[in-house]
């Protein structure tokens, strides 16, 4: 009799695990953070996991709250961050229900840059300058990290000069305006960018730090995701796109092509890679 129930018990556990695996979902909701570094990376997945079976919807945001709100109440199950400094506020606000899945890149990099032919070079020597630079700093969108970091730095720098809210669109037609007159500009800029291969910039120096040390990416997802998606999972750890290729997609963009031409491009000329990516092991 013993025999039987364990035979039994034996037999309901194969079924159970052969059900769960049987079960994952083959669709995934993904979000994105509509900005250049981000929009590369969520592509270039989208097409592995597209590879490896499963549908994938792709939401845009354009500010890190409602990215992670979205994340944390189920409305997309990944998203690309950078947790440790850029959304470190919001990844420990909703990390109890949220989960790091694997890096996907690492190195970014955002300060204050002005044109080269700047004479200063650090960011204590601007208030000594603010009216060469129209007593302004041109930033991006509100609510990046990078213009919550702007914003501490006017702060503890004790800057005089206004940190000016905008578009990261505005944001470049103002450098670009400036470096054809040969006139003095602040921004905030970040690498990896393609303006940083266009333009002939600079980051100033941060002598109090406040700006963060190069960042790393990283998938995360909605607890539990890596349980309920453990193909998924292996499939979204294999890939990881080194920040040159990220400029250099960005770079196509600014050179005419869509967002889309210039990730199918890389992913085309990276076939290879994809396909040692996309050899994980279905159970």
């Amino acid at each position: 009799m013993k025999a039987l129930w364990k035979a039994l018990c034996a037999a309901a556990m194969v079924g159970i695990t052969a059900f769960s695996v049987h079960a994952e979902d083959k669709s995934i909701t993904v979000g994105t953070m509509s900005w250049e570094d981000l929009t590369p990376i969520t592509g270039i997945t989208k097409k592995v996991l597209e590879d490896a079976g499963y549908t994938v919807k792709v939401v845009p945001f354009s500010e890190w709250g409602i990215a992670y709100a979205a994340l944390s109440k189920g409305d997309i199950q990944i998203l690309a961050s950078q947790t440790d400094y850029v959304a470190q506020d919001y990844w420990d606000k909703n990390k109890k229900r949220l989960e790091k899945i694997s890096p996907v890149s690492h190195g970014l990099y955002q300060a204050i840059a002005v044109p080269n032919y700047v004479t200063i070079d650090s960011i204590d020597q601007l208030n000594a300058n603010a009216d060469k630079f129209g007593g302004k700093i041109v930033g991006i969108e509100p609510g990046s990290g990078l213009m919550r970091d702007a914003a501490n730095a006017v702060k503890q720098y004790d800057l005089k000069l206004q940190l000016v809210e905008g578009s990261t669109a505005a944001m470049t037609a103002a450098l670009k305006s400036a470096i054809d007159r040969k006139e003095w500009v602040a921004v905030t800029v970040w690498e990896p960018s393609w303006m940083m291969q266009k333009y002939p910039v600079k980051f100033l120096k941060d002598p109090k730090s406040v700006f963060p040390p190069p960042q790393s990416y990283y998938w995360i997802g909605k607890k539990g995701f890596s349980a309920d998606y453990p193909h998924a999972r292996e499939v979204i750890a294999s890939v990881y796109v080194p920040l040159a290729d990220i400029t250099a997609i960005n770079g196509a963009v600014s050179d005419g092509k869509t967002m889309d031409e210039a990730i199918k491009d890389w992913t085309t000329s990276h076939a290879d890679l994809l396909k040692r990516w996309e050899n994980i092991k279905s159970e």
